[in-house]
């Protein structure tokens, strides 16, 4: 490192967490120094005045009481009031004018101080400042407190409390009831009234579904992991011995716990051990569908005997239950089976996935299979091959197929103007009513959606809706789980059956209200230059009221809202809510919510009444004290919001500072981010992260910035990336790094990006666009490295097929090595056992480093981690690694190892001269 590298600041050449490190005493911005000076002075003057003689046992009291301790020189204080020194010459009368003057000087130091003394008390000042509330939008760090650590941080000690509460339809369409489980000393799941809650009223309204968490069949204890009440509340689907399989999905044993007599029995008692990967009730309460070895079965409740609905399910063909790429990219969960309300069909996704390549995953350590290894094959590692269908390769085959529960026949529907096979995504299924169902499809690429308009009973099925959002603004259809039926009510002025859906308006995601179901033209519920979030949240149908979230307040905020189906009366379902980041999940009827302030302050929630109610409720259930209390004793960055412009467009940036920042330092600055598309990461939510330890506790600078591609601020700049993800997200934060640089208290050169998955992807993106000018170092964790590797259902949404767009995979790769090389250095961390973002995605690219001969990096790979890399230690690890490295970067470490030199010859050099 230069002379005038060190020359800056040599503080921070070491990391400040190092063992045994004394936090240097500060003076607090909030304690009485400078009014303590004040007092001395003042006292002295008038002491002088009055005695007319030498004190000089009172001014050693002077300065021993008064003496300040801010690393000034006492001795120059000492010197400027010491009249020992001139005692042998006597003192000087003071003439009355001059003794006039001093005293009215003096009085008025001493009002002075005393409305100083007032304003110290009166606004408790006095107090420390892990005795005031927490301050997430201060500028400056005030008193002294713990530094965050990095434990702290894995171990969710900065995670605040957050009630869960599960929202149940009452038998008769009650509203207002909760799912409770171990709260009760009446029983262990129970239901009531969320207004009921503690008062005297509970104990007689309250339902008590099992009275004792665990029950025996057969003299053996069950051990349940989770409970679904049957909607009459009679029984309750209980699932044990569960175990995990994909993100969502897990397998387990089940059993019907009958309510009246606390018995249960297995689902299907011909196969009480049957491992079971799905089960959901029927509307009405009388029976049980479920998938077992990719086949679906259905178990009645007035017979033992199970019917059999599928029979050629097996490793190929999926039925009720989504495979790996289905689970993940389209439904986020593990069903693929939907009731009608009336439970007389089933509809279900036959999924047939012969023709999608297969991937291997290893384990090296683990074997997750749970099976032994055939004798001399212990030493091998344990293979899971996946159908895994990368972009261009042949996608899963998929259909919606119908059981007739009362002639137990299953059936297709033909469809008019359908998707052919291999183009086809289905990704919404929704029950109408007369036998009615909505089915959302879109193209292989998401840039063309059809609603599908099913009728079982004359089974056809023809197109009502076509969006082609690729002739609209270039982008693509993101997945909805979130579209609802409404039926006719023409007395309370519903004529039609209809539904509410997401639409695209004027460049925003806003809500329409469709009626008729084959209506194209929507009534527009919500409009502007902001966007709805997973809208709806919930429909009234009693009060024709619709419930959403949006960002209307700001794009970093979320406010609960409430409007009209005929698109009037817009209002926030809180009045006079303070700024922040708000969720709310609402009862089933709409009628109550629970509400989750998740910043900027500590979070809290509480459940209300909403604008459905005829009665007001309001009940605080979590402050997060403790949290509090936490946050209090310790030092946080201070956070500074800002937007910026870059090529016109106007990007979200949030900046960490260090406790006590000093904009006459030089920092260096580390930007962390996602930027995957409709993502976001700069948020008025609280949270401690990785990213606030850097700051607080290793006194580095970390900018956040959402560029181009990310969410929440209209289609224009998320749209722009499609075809060639990687390449704005790039240029936007060498961009904003640029705009830091320039920055009085920024270190140029020492500047960091780093990110995960996407963001990993990005940050390896940023460093080849930018070949070293403006950062100098990176660290990617699980990161993409060629699109052409993940699979098709997510790539080709933003990138187009690798058929249709070669030159747009091509540059989204990685692959100028030449220009990675012109960094100082970065690292690269992934797990061997990733199913999301395969190992290969590095491994290949290492290839490309070791054919250009580039070493100008370190690597770490994790034997049987997953994505989240958390596998024996690996989670620690993980950022125990980015910590170190990150200290040794700005230490400049990496610029000494450049060109490796043995001690001895250096030694030897320094002889010969």
């Amino acid at each position: 490192m230069s002379p005038r590298e060190r020359a800056v600041n040599d503080e921070e050449t070491e990391p400040l967490t190092r063992a045994g490190a004394e936090t240097p005493s500060r003076d607090s911005a909030e304690g009485s120094g400078s009014s303590v000076s004040s007092i001395s002075t003042t006292s002295l003057v008038l002491e002088h005045i009055q005695d007319n003689a030498t004190n000089g046992a009172s001014h050693t009291r002077f300065g021993e009481k008064y003496r300040d301790d801010d690393n000034a020189e006492p001795e120059r204080r000492r010197e400027r009031f010491d009249i020992e020194d001139g005692s042998t010459h006597g003192l000087k009368p003071v003439d009355k004018k001059a003794r006039r003057l001093l005293w009215i000087i003096g009085t008025i130091c001493v009002v002075g101080w005393g409305l100083a003394l007032f304003s110290f008390v009166f606004n408790g000042n006095y107090k420390h400042v892990s005795t005031k509330p927490h301050d997430p939008l201060a500028t400056a760090t005030k008193g002294s407190g713990k530094k965050i650590t990095l434990d702290s941080v894995l171990q969710g000690q900065w995670w605040g409390n957050k009630q869960g509460v599960s929202w149940i339809a009452g038998p008769d369409g009650e509203d207002g009831l909760l799912l409770e489980r171990g709260v009760s000393e009446d029983g262990f799941l129970t239901v009531e009234s969320v207004e009921d809650q503690g008062t005297a009223q509970a104990a007689s309204s309250r339902r008590v579904l099992m009275k004792d968490r665990n029950f025996k069949i057969d003299g053996e204890y069950v051990y349940p992991a989770n409970y679904w009440p049957s909607k009459d509340f009679k029984k309750v689907l209980v699932i044990a011995d569960e175990e995990r399989n994909w993100r969502h999905s897990f397998t387990g044993k089940y059993f019907i716990f009958d309510v009246a007599t606390q018995k249960a029995e297995p689902l299907d008692p011909a196969q009480p051990d049957g491992i079971v990967q799905l089960a959901s009730w029927s509307p009405q309460s009388d029976a049980v569908v479920f998938t077992r070895k990719n086949n679906m079965y259905l178990r009645k409740l007035d017979s033992d005997e199970v019917i059999q609905i599928t029979k050629d399910g097996g490793t190929q063909l999926f039925y009720g239950v989504p495979d790996w790429v289905y689970e993940e990219e389209v439904f986020a969960g593990n069903s693929a089976t939907w009731w009608s309300e009336d439970g007389k069909y089933i509809a279900f996704l036959r999924t047939n996935e012969s023709t999608v390549p297969t991937f291997p995953v290893q384990y090296f350590v683990s074997r997750p299979s749970g099976k032994k290894p055939k004798p001399g094959e212990e030493n091998y590692p344990e293979v899971r091959n996946i159908k895994y269908p990368k972009a261009g390769a042949p996608n899963p085959i998929v259909d919606i197929q119908f059981y007739d529960v009362e002639q137990g026949e299953v059936f297709n529907v033909a469809i008019e103007n359908d998707f052919t096979d291999h183009d086809r995504l289905i990704t919404e299924v929704i029950w109408a009513r007369n036998k009615q169902v909505l089915v959302r499809e879109t193209n292989r690429e998401s840039d063309i959606l059809k609603m599908i308009l099913m009728d079982v009973g004359k089974r056809t099925g023809r197109t009502v809706r076509t969006d082609d959002v690729q002739a609209l603004d270039g982008g693509w259809m993101e997945v909805s789980h979130t579209t609802t039926f409404v039926p006719a009510d023409p007395q309370n002025g519903r004529n039609e059956d209809g539904y509410v859906d997401t639409i695209i308006h004027d460049g925003y995601d806003h809500i329409g209200y469709f009626t008729p179901l084959d209506n194209t033209d929507p009534i527009l519920l919500t409009k502007g230059e902001w966007e709805v979030v997973d809208a709806p949240s919930r429909v009234d149908l009693k009060n024709n009221l619709v419930y959403y979230i949006s960002t209307e307040r700001g794009s970093l905020e979320r406010h609960p809202y409430v409007v009209k189906l005929d698109g009037t009366g817009k209002k926030e379902v809180m009045d006079k809510a303070a700024a922040g980041y708000y969720d709310a999940s609402f009862s089933t009827g709409g009628g109550y919510a629970l509400i989750t302030h998740e910043g900027p302050s500590i979070p809290w929630q509480k459940i209300i009444s909403t604008q459905s109610s005829s009665s007001k409720f309001d009940k605080t259930i979590e402050e997060n004290k403790k949290l509090e209390k936490f946050v209090q004793q310790h030092e946080l960055p201070t956070l500074h919001y800002q937007t910026v412009d870059v090529d016109g467009f106007k990007l979200n940036v949030v900046e960490r500072r260090p406790p006590h920042f000093n904009e006459k330092r030089k920092y260096p600055v580390l930007f962390f981010q996602y930027s995957g598309p409709g993502s976001q990461s700069v948020d008025k939510k609280f949270y401690v992260s990785f990213q606030d330890y850097v700051a607080s506790n290793l006194g580095y600078i970390v900018v956040t910035v959402d560029g181009r591609g990310t969410g929440y601020l209209g289609r224009k700049l998320r749209c722009i990336t499609r075809g060639n993800i990687g390449g704005y997200e790039a240029h936007d934060q060498i961009a904003v790094a640029k705009m830091w640089a320039k920055k009085k208290y920024i270190d140029e050169e020492r500047t960091a990006i780093w990110g995960w998955s996407y963001g990993g992807f990005t940050t390896l993106k940023t460093l080849e666009l930018d070949g070293g000018e403006t950062f100098k170092y990176g660290m990617a964790v699980a990161p993409v490295t060629d699109w052409r590797y993940y699979d098709s259902v997510y790539t080709e949404r933003y990138m187009h097929t690798p058929q249709n767009n070669p030159g747009g995979y091509e540059n989204s790769s990685i692959h100028d090595v030449k220009s990675l090389s012109q960094n100082v250095r970065f690292l690269v961390m992934h797990g061997i056992a990733d199913d999301n973002v395969h190992m290969q995605n590095t491994a290949t690219l290492l290839d490309k480093l070791d054919l250009a001969g580039i070493e100008n990096y370190d690597v770490h790979f994790f034997p049987d981690s997953d994505h989240g890399i958390y596998f024996h230690n690996a989670n620690k690890i993980v950022y125990d690694k980015l910590s170190t490295w990150l200290v040794n970067a700005f230490n400049g470490e990496w610029l000494r190892i450049q060109n490796a030199v043995p001690k001895a010859q250096i030694e030897g050099r320094s002889r010969s001269r």
